[in-house]
């Protein structure tokens, strides 16, 4: 994931030593214990036990198979779970897909999705539904979002304790494209929201931005009839990492001051190619995959704000690098 941002900004010599930093992090696959299958699925479906044996039917799946029509099949099936694995598994197969709708359908460019949906399918984490409406607006949506009782623990924990967040956006969205619309709204308003409240949890908070942008890189790979469930999912994985991690109050955001020229001189819709380039650049140098990934969502919403949220986290989560 962070090494798809890196090369995709221009960062390519940097991925080796990232690598080196990194790998330690890396666990080898288990062995498989027994074939999953069209018929048998179903009981395998969210057991972390069997992410061998699952990552092997998705291998099967796109090697036999159009990688879209896998993508399209299993969506329906894996969206209700998206909180799976702390949202990475979707956010493994946005970064992915993005790769993918760009450039050439390699061999292991097919592979990384078929390892994503593993990873998702076996990780698979059901949220309760949604109950009372949530505002109009993503933004105060996310601010209605009450915590969970206790916020200790990991994110199983914490989502174990989840009863319920609001419906977001308050009626269905009426066509393809207004859910396109809904869910670009719901990525700035988190990526934005992190500025105040990413003080709480630096690392887990950056999820409630980053994985409903790789919902909104999916979705063009997606038939359009998709695209309003893909936004339930995506709201549901953000106000799931809110309501786990959110502090109760705002705090000013880290980082350099909001009021210094580089910052200062871009609108609030747009941001300069040199001051978007910079932020990424200390993402890249701090190391962090999660900085990286948030640096990499900010610089897709694109204006101060969110460049701002991106500085911010590089200065609260601790450098890899």
């Amino acid at each position: 994931m962070a090494v798809e941002a890196l090369v995709r900004h221009g960062r390519a010599p940097a991925v080796h030593r990232w690598l080196d930093h990194y790998r330690h992090k890396l666990e080898d696959m288990p062995d498989t214990a027994s074939r999953i299958t069209a018929e048998n699925w179903r009981e395998a479906l969210g057991d972390p036990r069997r992410i061998a044996d699952w990552t092997v039917y998705f291998e099967r799946e796109t090697a036999e198979r159009p990688w879209r029509e896998v993508l399209a099949e299993w969506c329906p099936r894996l969206l209700p779970g998206i909180a799976a694995g702390a949202t990475h598994p979707a956010i493994r197969v946005g970064h992915a897909v993005h790769t993918l709708l760009g450039g050439e359908a390699t061999a292991p460019r097919v592979t990384e999705p078929a390892h994503g949906l593993g990873y998702w399918a076996a990780r698979h984490q059901p949220l309760p539904a949604p109950t009372p409406l949530a505002p109009e607006r993503a933004a105060a949506a996310l601010d209605a979002v009450p915590p969970v009782s206790d916020q200790s623990g990991g994110i199983r924990d914490r989502l174990a304790r989840l009863t319920g967040f609001p419906v977001w956006p308050p009626r269905p969205a009426g066509a393809p494209d207004e859910a396109r619309a809904r869910l670009e709204e719901l990525v700035r308003a988190a990526t934005h929201r992190y500025a105040a409240y990413g003080y709480g949890e630096p690392i887990m908070l950056v999820h409630a931005a980053t994985a409903p942008n790789a919902v909104l890189r999916t979705r063009p790979a997606l038939p359009r009839t998709l695209w309003g469930p893909s936004l339930e999912a995506a709201w549901a994985a953000s106000a799931a990492v809110t309501a786990a991690y959110a502090p109760a109050e705002p705090a000013p955001a880290r980082g350099p001051d909001p009021s210094a020229p580089e910052f200062s001189s871009l609108p609030s819709s747009s941001s300069s190619l040199s001051s978007a380039e910079e932020v990424f650049a200390r993402a890249a140098a701090h190391g962090n995959d999660h900085a990286i990934k948030f640096a990499d969502t900010a610089l897709d919403v694109g204006d101060a704000t969110a460049l701002r949220a991106a500085l911010g986290a590089v200065e609260l989560i601790p450098p890899a690098l």
